[in-house]
């Protein structure tokens, strides 16, 4: 994704959203694994950096979610994220 590009998807979206937030943006790793009617997405960033992506008592882990959600409503998909 270019610099100033919008996300044109869910996971590009999801890794936009974790680049803005953590320090080591090279840790960035997203994994994507298809089921039955929904889509999973595995984050996985740098020990140091997870705690940024889960927030206090996973507030921003939370936040991440509700955008997918609503992102994910514009393909009619259903989108999960598990933070590894």
């Amino acid at each position: 994704m270019a610099e100033n590009q919008e996300p044109q998807s869910p996971e590009e979206l999801v890794k936009y959203i974790a680049s803005n937030l953590v320090e080591n943006t090279d840790e960035i790793k997203i994994e994507t694994v298809e089921e039955e009617n929904k889509v999973i997405l595995k984050l996985t960033v740098d020990e140091n950096d997870k705690g940024k992506i889960i927030g206090k008592n996973g507030k921003i882990a939370k936040s991440i979610r509700n955008v997918l959600k609503l992102a994910s409503t514009k393909d009619k998909s259903r989108y999960i994220l598990e933070i590894l």
